[in-house]
């Protein structure tokens, strides 16, 4: 089935929550600076244009060789696990359903059944696979966040997509569902995704927001 552009996965990527945190990075500091690699891989998948640009507006230069004293720390402007406990994350990944179906006990889900379902239950396929960023070690290991619930993602995940049990959640194709997001509004955290994969989260972002529809929001 094709995914639409309505229904595609999306990085979306807060620019209230950058300005926020590139303000606790900075910390007060005289001339504050930013290392180099800061702004690699598109400013590990946020944006570098947009980085740069809400770094200016901050007084927050770029350093050179020759440049001494503290650097901001990525984690804490990007929002990721292990930088200030205030900093916000500055990306969320979002998708769709696509479908809902039931599934019997002991039937199969998603390439080579990895999954059997233990009872009678209800599964959705949803937008957003390793294509975007959603590593196949993801599946059987983290949940999302869909209907004010969190429901895990179960089987193999596929190029574009992955499949996630819902039970008796009152979930129709369209809905939206959040991967990760801002813990503090209760949506899952990239520390998940880390403890899963053996990944860093800023290897993690950096593949999402460098393969999903990335889209800035206010």
């Amino acid at each position: 089935m094709p995914v639409t552009d309505q229904l595609a996965p999306q990085a979306t990527i807060s620019r209230r929550a950058l300005v926020a945190n590139a303000r606790i990075a900075a910390g007060g500091s005289d001339g504050p600076l930013y290392a180099p690699v800061l702004l690699r891989a598109d400013a590990w998948g946020h944006g570098a244009a947009l980085v740069r640009e809400v770094l200016a507006a901050e007084g927050i230069a770029e350093a050179t060789h020759a440049d001494g004293g503290d650097l901001i720390d990525p984690l804490t402007l990007f929002g990721l696990p292990g930088g200030a406990p205030a900093a916000q994350p500055v990306m969320r990944l979002r998708g769709s359903v696509l479908s809902v179906k039931k599934v019997a006990a002991g039937e199969g889900v998603s390439y080579g059944y990895a999954y059997r379902a233990p009872q009678d239950t209800r599964v959705a396929l949803v937008t957003g696979g390793y294509a975007q960023g959603v590593v196949r070690a993801l599946g059987g290991a983290v949940s999302v966040l869909l209907q004010n619930r969190l429901h895990p993602i179960v089987g193999r995940v596929a190029m574009d997509a992955c499949v996630v049990e819902i039970g008796d959640a009152d979930v129709s194709r369209g809905d939206e569902l959040v991967f990760f997001g801002d813990p503090g509004r209760a949506e899952p955290s990239l520390t998940g995704w880390e403890s899963a994969t053996g990944l860093t989260a800023g290897e993690l972002a950096t593949a999402v927001g460098l393969h999903a529809d990335r889209r800035e929001t206010e």
